[in-house]
């Protein structure tokens, strides 16, 4: 007689045990949460990755500019539009005004 009913019980906590299990993995915190959780890393690794190839560009950019005064030179001209003093700057206008 308690064969049977030990049986039931743990076939009783079985189902309630799957039920639980079921019913958290189709909640807000469940499976779809852990998959966009999952699209979210993936999304930022791919961020962090371009960031990286930037930041490494910029470093060689410097270095390039740190070994070389005549592109130093060149690149404040670019950049911040200055010029030596005895430098004559033209301004041309577009024609099509």
């Amino acid at each position: 007689m308690k064969a049977p009913l030990a049986r039931l019980a743990y076939a009783i906590a079985v189902l309630l045990v799957a039920g639980y299990a079921v019913i958290t993995l189709r909640g807000p915190r469940g499976i779809t949460a852990w998959l966009d959780k999952q699209q979210q890393i993936h999304a930022l690794e791919r961020r962090n990755a371009g960031l990286a190839q930037e930041i490494e560009r910029k470093r060689e950019h410097i270095q390039r500019l740190s070994g070389n005064p005549a592109e130093q030179e060149l690149e404040i001209r670019e950049r911040l539009k200055l010029v030596h003093p005895k430098d004559k700057v033209f301004i041309i206008e577009p024609q099509g005004r």
